[in-house]
């Protein structure tokens, strides 16, 4: 009678055992559709248990992670790139084109990576990119990120003007490096407005992001037609996102928000523009030689991971001739497709003063929130730094070219 007892003790209850058959059921592909409920995208038979916090061991630790912690569509978001993605994977294929050079190793607690970029003195040439909508990753959001960063070696941060968290609550919700992102405005009064409040929250610098002229983001049919990506209304209007039929430049994507950056423009907002100025979606050495004769005052070369043109080059592969173009006379910082210290040290020797950290970052954000933000950049810190120790470079003086052999052509 005990025994019995006992085990009834054990068992589940009749509501639990009914909650579970229910989820069986609605999770079943013959179920109708009225009650079934969204299709895995990755086959069950690869699930395997998720690692843990302290598991976490390189940025690609963080992505599986981010992927069951989010709805499919925020997910697609962070993921995917402009068009075929061509850009986008190419930037993680120039990695294998840059060999690093051996070199007489030294020992890791001898290297100082430390650098100072426009002010910013940092202990690692690393810095958290601007990326929209953080919220919807993990509720502590921008807030969040910021925090992540500041523990792991007060790593400065570049707010996204697309922020979910308005400039001035994350300006006041942390004490780390903070730049602000600021797109071009056709209305001269708001854009002063956004500048005017950028700076006067304390941020000390302004980035200027010029390298999203026509793109578009739609993946799935579920985003295409039914509006399920959060980033992107519905088109059109009424049931079914059925409306009136698209005309101009919004047939191919174009908003009225872009295709329309002039250099008179950058000229118009130096004059109000009380910080460094630097210019974001530079790809070229041209125009990397306007930016200077413009008076920006830094430069950073970036395709916006992949999200801004498809078919175009990836951003280690122009970085030595933009470095050349500018001869130093203002810093250049990179992004896209940085996935290890390794590859942050190729850009550093192929003439980057700093790499921002963009997808990577966002995994790590909806994986674990601000620990995971501080982890992931720890985990890439410490990669830069063992690289540069096998190859026997100890300082960031002592990175350059002669650390790396191109295969670009």
């Amino acid at each position: 009678m005990i025994n019995r007892e006992r085990q009834w003790m054990r068992s589940i209850s009749r509501r639990k055992a009914m909650a579970r058959l229910a989820g069986v059921f609605a999770s079943a592909p013959l179920w109708p559709s009225g009650l079934s409920a969204q299709q895995d995208p990755r086959p069950l038979s690869e699930h395997v248990r998720l690692p843990g916090f302290d598991e976490m061991m390189t940025s690609f630790d963080f992505e599986p992670l981010m992927f069951a912690n989010v709805p499919l569509a925020i997910y697609d978001y962070t993921a995917h790139g402009d068009g075929a993605e061509f850009t986008k994977r190419r930037n993680r294929q120039a990695f294998e084109w840059v060999d690093l050079a051996p070199g007489r190793a030294v020992d890791a607690k001898t290297v100082d990576l430390s650098t100072e970029v426009l002010g910013v003195k940092m202990k690692f040439p690393i810095m958290v990119a601007p990326s929209a909508a953080m919220v919807p990753l993990h509720p502590d959001g921008e807030i969040g990120m910021r925090k992540g960063a500041t523990a792991a070696s007060n790593t400065p941060m570049i707010l996204s003007a697309n922020t979910t968290t308005p400039f001035e609550k994350v300006a006041a919700g942390g004490t780390g490096p903070l730049w602000g992102q600021f797109y071009p405005n056709r209305d001269p009064d708001a854009g002063r407005e956004q500048i005017e409040r950028i700076q006067g929250s304390g941020y000390t610098a302004i980035i200027v992001t010029v390298d999203q002229q026509a793109s578009v983001y739609d993946r799935t049919a579920q985003d295409k037609h039914l509006g399920g990506n959060p980033a992107r209304p519905p088109r059109g209007g009424g049931a079914g996102g059925a409306g009136a039929a698209a005309t101009g430049p919004a047939r191919y994507h174009a908003t009225a928000g872009r295709l329309w950056y002039t250099w008179k423009y950058l000229d118009d907002i130096r004059k109000i523009i009380k910080v460094p100025l630097l210019v974001k979606g530079i790809l070229t050495a041209e125009d990397a030689q306007l930016c200077v004769e413009h008076g920006v005052d830094g430069i950073i070369v970036s395709n916006h991971g992949g999200r801004s043109m498809d078919y175009g080059p990836s951003t280690l592969e122009v970085l030595p001739e933009i470095v050349a173009a500018v001869k130093g006379r203002v810093p250049i910082i990179t992004d896209s497709g940085y996935r290890r210290g390794a590859d942050i040290l190729k850009g550093l020797a192929l003439g980057a003063n700093a790499v921002l950290l963009g997808r990577t970052t966002r995994w790590a954000l909806a994986a674990f929130g601000a620990p995971g933000v501080q982890r992931l950049l720890e985990i890439m810190q410490r990669e830069l730094v063992e690289a540069a120790a096998a190859t026997g470079r100890s300082t960031m003086k002592s990175i350059d070219t002669s650390l790396v052999k191109t295969r670009f052509t």
